[in-house]
């Protein structure tokens, strides 16, 4: 067997299903979907020519075959740990490391700041290089050229990492002088004029096209599940720019919950809650495996889940 022809993966997740004997809780182990710890553990099967995992009374049981590979396997992934630590261990108040973070707009307004502030009380020398979307591509990732991705996805990689930040709601925003303001029903919504902002996934973006419902995304589905439509007036990509907007009186911007809490003191706007249902989406952070066990990235990955959750 040529072994420059293997995805050298499968043996870390072959040493986690054999650890966990479960293809679920050896999924969120690593950060990966379940689907994505599935096709790894048939991928093995192909490999070594052998079930390794088999379905009994007891949950999933090891072949004779898995259970000889196991200790090599681990001795093997545990000396490639060793060899890729750094000589020192990292030092957050003394690291002038830069970080390059792949971050939306949206995540950029609400967690970036609260990140930064934790920054400058634990790691004052420690540099955020934030990237746009347009800025990245997922190969960039992969090679670990970039440390971290935080935006909502449609699709990734499954080799990637991944974790669920938060998930988030909608509220809208109109100006406090809008004939709508004291009456804001699904009718009254429909009959204004609407901002629509978003930027998922990574890459170059292009034009919307505005019957397009399926690529505009949660809120437009959520009326065309009602045989409903709005009348957008303005696409753009920028939350910023979108809660500017907000100060038009004709205009109704519906948009992330904590993105609209960031004018909830504004006297000319006010915060609504949507005249309908529009489903929750989550904002992940993801990585590549290459940076996974890094210290100073596992670091940097757990303040970020930290403020998260404080958010």
């Amino acid at each position: 067997m040529d072994i420059s022809k293997i995805d050298l993966n499968l043996l870390v997740y072959l040493d986690v299903l054999l650890r966990t004997r479960n293809v679920t809780r050896g999924a969120d182990e690593l950060g990966l979907s379940q689907p994505a710890m599935s096709n790894g553990l048939k991928r093995l099967r192909e490999l070594f020519d052998d079930p390794l995992l088999i379905r009994t009374s007891d949950g999933m049981t090891p072949t004779e075959r898995a259970s000889e590979l196991q200790p090599i396997v681990r001795d093997a992934l545990s000396a490639v740990e060793r060899a890729m630590q750094p000589t020192t261990g990292f030092e957050p108040a003394s690291s002038d490391r830069v970080f390059r973070i792949m971050a939306s707009d949206y995540a950029e307004s609400t967690l970036i700041p609260a990140v930064l502030s934790r920054l400058r009380q634990e790691a004052p020398d420690v540099i955020l290089d934030i990237l746009t979307p347009s800025d990245v591509d997922f190969t960039a990732v992969e090679q670990g050229k970039v440390d971290m991705v935080i935006n909502r996805f449609d699709s990734m990689p499954n080799s990637f990492h991944q974790i669920t930040l938060w998930e988030e709601g909608f509220s809208c925003i109109v100006h406090k002088d809008s004939k709508i303001a004291n009456r804001f029903t699904l009718d009254a919504y429909l009959e204004a004029s609407h901002v629509w902002v978003s930027k998922t996934g990574m890459g170059v973006g292009v034009g919307i096209d505005p019957q397009d419902v399926q690529r505009l995304g949660w809120v437009d589905e959520a009326l065309a599940r009602l045989d409903r439509k709005r009348h957008i007036t303005v696409f753009t990509r920028h939350y910023q720019v979108a809660l500017q907007h907000a100060y038009q009186p004709d205009l109704v911007v519906t948009l992330p919950a904590r993105a609209a809490m960031l004018k909830q003191d504004e006297p000319e706007l006010v915060l609504l809650d949507p005249p309908f249902n529009i489903p929750k989406f989550s904002l992940k952070m993801a990585w590549s495996p290459l940076l996974h066990r890094n210290p100073a990235h596992r670091w940097m990955r757990q303040l970020i889940q930290e403020v998260a959750r404080d958010l």
